[in-house]
Formats: structure tokens, C-alpha cells, sequence
């Protein structure tokens, strides 16, 4: 987050050059899976067991359901930096939504909300 002792147009400015060159963006996340198979005779059903994979997965949702991409070595060295783009890319935007909250609470002399739960004695 940014220190509030700046002025809010200067980090504005900021904000808006590092979000005019964020490069391509993958919404969701990866992950890394060993698995068992239906096999009862295999090894994955071993004591201990010995689990197939690791397999990655490019996972995200669309339209409210999870789905997930099976992704080689090469795929995921290529596409890794475009999920992290995405990452910053939404990390950037909520800045800069604190940011106009925070100023626009200062220049009308809003007072912010109370987290809930707190009382007022």
C-alpha cells in the first residue's frame, strides 16, 4: 500500500503508469497435485502410498465453476508471468480504489466506516 505522507496525485500517477503497461493476463492461479488412480492394484494405493504426478494445473472460474488446465514444463514457464501480470493488475486497482476512497473522504469530510463488530461507547 502506499504511504499516505505523499501527495494522493503523485501516487495517482504512479498507479496509472504501472497499470498502461500490465502485458497479458490469466485470471486464477496454479497448482501443483499428486494424485491416486482407480487402479486398487496400483502403487498409488501402496503402504505408503506412491502418488501419480506432480501435475500442474492452471486453475480459474468461469461462470461460477472451477475449472483447471493441465499444464507441461514449458506451458507453465511461459504462462506463469502472465498470472502474476493479472495478480498485480488487481493488486494496482485496489490501490488505486483505496486511494480515491481515502481522497474523496478528505475533500468532503467523510468520516470512514467502523469495522463491524466494534461498539460505540
Amino acid at each position: 500500500m502506499a504511504k499516505r505522507t505523499r501527495a494522493p496525485e503523485q501516487r495517482l500517477r504512479e498507479l496509472s503508469q504501472q497499470l498502461a503497461t500490465p502485458g497479458f493476463c490469466l485470471p486464477g492461479s496454479i497448482n501443483t497435485r499428486e494424485m491416486r488412480c482407480g487402479n486398487p492394484n496400483c502403487r498409488c494405493k501402496a503402504d505408503p502410498p506412491q502418488l501419480h504426478g506432480p501435475y500442474t494445473y492452471w486453475t480459474r472460474s468461469i461462470n461460477g465453476r472451477t475449472v483447471a488446465q493441465l499444464l507441461t514444463a514449458e506451458q507453465l514457464e511461459r504462462y506463469r508471468p502472465w498470472i502474476e501480470n493479472s495478480r498485480r493488475l488487481r493488486k494496482l486497482i485496489n490501490e488505486l480504489e483505496a486511494l480515491s476512497v481515502h481522497t474523496a473522504q478528505q475533500a468532503e469530510g467523510w468520516t470512514a466506516p467502523k469495522p463491524r463488530g466494534q461498539r460505540t461507547s
